[in-house]
């Protein structure tokens, strides 16, 4: 029976000498196997530790460990080393030497690794305790009350129930080791839940430092809505290092493809190591290539070229030889100033390399291009056809030479498309031209284009703009390479119609509309001529008025001078009257003056006072001589028209008399 310490001794590294038995039995070492198969680049929980041939464990434990969260490993809580030969004995009381009782016990034990002011701090719960049990021990490690601590790094699916104090942990979908964040809650007012937290986290900015095993760092800064898929295109572009290939360490459990750096529970600045787990193919040096090998970036070589059958089966491609690759593949210069000049020289370049005919290329800008086919009426609005072109494709002298020239592929780009051209061969035009896809059609466009495999190239991406696909373009469908001139027309013709029934109940709502607002037009015209009416009406009335106000007021002026004159002549003619004589005067000459309503005016005269007194004293009540007349009873005469220097004496008016007064 072997020993306790001969036992230790074979799984425990020490200082000592080792324990082994002078003969070990080495059996025959089993195939290592790829941890991370299937996992689309996640390693599977507690894989640092899983055995295997592979020196990816150090590696990545040390990116993990020393770089990213920089512990303290002279912390209490964190073996630094494994225990000696004199620390054996002390150690045979505490472990169970059965191995299904200790997979049983492992089971039911999750380990937290809490980060937390650039510590770490390792936790061991059973499964059946609750977050509250969890935050207990955390506050007894770090001090931090349970009240103060938010807790970064669940499962996003979980994270609303991680809030909850009563949540086992069973229930919370973790891996037997799992890597939380703590944050102390006391400067920052006391957070409610970690989904707020996500929310203010998505507008900023995360700074993400990457180890690799034999490469140099890289260090980038992405926004917190970028989601892992595009972490790791950006890593594939980058360092051309296959998604598929890519072996991360330092992700929190939990995260899949379509978490945002947000969601994922990371700090605004974390580190990453990524392994590439990619193997030079094997290559037969006897093998003499006349054509360049095009090596295919596909995960399963069979399933992509499951849909080029209809490719392999246009037999007249290959009834002759294709033509000889052209010593200059790119029909774009490298590192090209700017779309519009791309462009110029895409058309240039195609025409003198394939010859006529050719499709009818737009020359400009992508947005130009997306504005003449998306950005009009529904019934004058075309679908985008993005020409992709790869000079190292195998494809693209077929494509361009045949399809491309034959006369219904030409005419119907030229009536049912606007065709814009563009050559990714060189990785800076390529990157140009995806973020100008990105900018002026959709970030899923851009990633569709990202995807297109170099044997899939050349390719044709349809986009279009319709109110059941939104408010934005977006990519219809994906026309590859490898395809022959039936199906080819086929696919164009199937989408026009696809798009052209998703325009039809835009069309009638455009009609509907525009009848509406022929109505309202012909309304509103009414309306104004009618409104013009009554203005006019409205202007001559007021015209009319205005007219008999001046004349109102002409007249009033005239009334009042008028009246003026009159009492002028009326004040100087009382001024004038002589002084009337008492009753016991003698020669005297009594006058009544009959007005025209039928009161009488009377005065007393001397009989040498002159007509021109009584006159006066006629003018001086009110009765002008320029409008009225006097009139004496007997002889009938008319006093005014006689010489009014004559006495009243020599016109026998005394010693009295009645006179009558008449307008004239």
């Amino acid at each position: 029976m072997v020993s306790v310490q001969e036992a230790l001794s074979r799984v425990i590294p020490h200082d000592d000498a080792p324990l082994a038995s002078p003969h070990p039995i080495q059996g025959p070492e089993p195939p290592a196997r790829n941890p991370v198969e299937s996992t689309n680049g996640f390693r599977p929980p507690g894989y640092d530790e899983m055995p295997g041939t592979s020196n990816a464990s150090g590696f990545f434990a040390a990116a993990l460990h020393n770089q990213n969260q920089n512990l303290n490993l002279n912390q209490p809580h964190i073996q630094q080393r494994f225990p000696t030969s004199q620390l054996l004995a002390q150690l045979t009381s505490s472990i169970n030497l059965d191995p299904a009782s200790s997979q049983n016990n492992n089971q039911n034990v999750v380990t937290f690794n809490i980060h937390f002011n650039q510590q770490l701090y390792q936790i061991r719960l059973p499964l059946e305790a609750t977050v509250e049990q969890l935050k207990r021990k955390i506050f007894d490690e770090t001090s931090v009350p349970v009240c103060r601590q938010a807790i970064r790094g669940w499962p996003p699916s979980k994270a609303s129930d991680a809030q909850q104090l009563g949540t086992r942990i069973c229930n919370l979908d973790l891996a037997p080791e799992n890597e939380l964040i703590l944050v102390d809650l006391t400067d920052d007012g006391f957070m409610d839940t970690e989904q707020d937290e996500v929310t203010q986290r998505v507008d900023k900015n995360f700074t993400i430092f990457i180890q690799f095993e034999s490469d140099t760092p890289l260090t980038l800064s992405m926004s917190g809505r970028t989601t892992v898929q595009e972490v790791k295109m950006n890593v594939c572009d980058i360092k051309s290092i296959p998604v598929r290939h890519q072996e991360w360490t330092g992700w929190p459990n939990g995260c899949d493809n379509d978490t945002t750096l947000a969601q994922s529970g990371i700090g605004l600045s974390h580190r990453f190591a990524v392994r590439s787990t990619e193997r030079a193919a094997p290559t037969n040096s006897n093998q003499h290539n006349a054509f360049e090998v095009v090596t295919a970036d596909s995960e399963s070589s069979a399933d992509e070229f499951e849909d080029a059958t209809d490719f392999n089966n246009a037999e007249y491609i290959f009834t002759d030889l294709p033509p000889a690759q052209h010593l200059n593949r790119h029909l774009i210069p490298n590192n090209t100033d700017d779309e519009t000049s791309g462009s110029t020289q895409f058309v240039e370049n195609y025409k003198a390399r394939y010859g006529e005919p050719c499709p009818e290329f737009f020359v400009g800008s992508l947005e130009s291009a997306k504005q003449l086919a998306c950005l009009r009426p529904a019934k004058e609005r075309k679908l985008l056809a993005i020409y992709l072109h790869h000079g190292k494709s195998i494809l693209i002298n077929v494509f361009c030479d045949q399809l491309m020239k034959h006369e219904s592929i030409i005419q119907t780009f030229k009536e049912k498309f606007v065709l814009y051209g563009w050559d990714m061969t060189y990785e800076s035009n390529k990157d140009m031209f995806l973020s100008s896809l990105t900018a002026c059609i959709s970030s899923n466009a851009s990633l569709t284009a990202r995807n297109i495999k170099l044997d899939k190239l050349p390719a044709i991406m349809l986009v279009g703009k319709s109110r059941q696909l939104g408010s934005n373009c977006e990519v219809l469908s994906v026309i590859h390479g490898n395809i022959g001139l039936d199906d080819l027309l086929t696919r164009l013709i199937e989408t026009c119609e696809m798009f052209e029934e998703q325009l039809q109940v835009e069309i009638r709502q455009e009609d509907e509309r525009a009848a509406r607002d022929q109505v309202k037009a012909e309304q509103d015209m009414a309306y104004q001529e009618t409104l013009q009416a009554d203005m006019a009406k409205d202007a001559a009335k007021r015209q009319k008025e205005a007219a008999q106000l001046a004349e109102r007021k002409r007249i009033e002026s005239e009334r009042a001078e008028e009246d003026a004159r009159r009492e002028s002549i009326r004040l100087v003619a009382q001024q004038s009257l002589p002084q009337e004589p008492s009753e016991q005067e003698t020669g005297t000459s009594k006058i009544r003056v009959r007005k025209p309503t039928g009161d009488f005016l009377e005065r007393r005269f001397f009989t040498n006072n002159n007509l021109q007194d009584l006159l006066n004293f006629v003018t001086a009540n009110g009765f002008l001589i320029e409008e009225y007349k006097l009139i004496s009873s007997w002889p009938r005469r008319d006093l005014t028209a006689i010489e009014s220097s004559q006495t009243l004496e020599s016109l026998k008016l005394y010693p009295q008399e009645t006179v009558i007064l008449e307008e004239r």
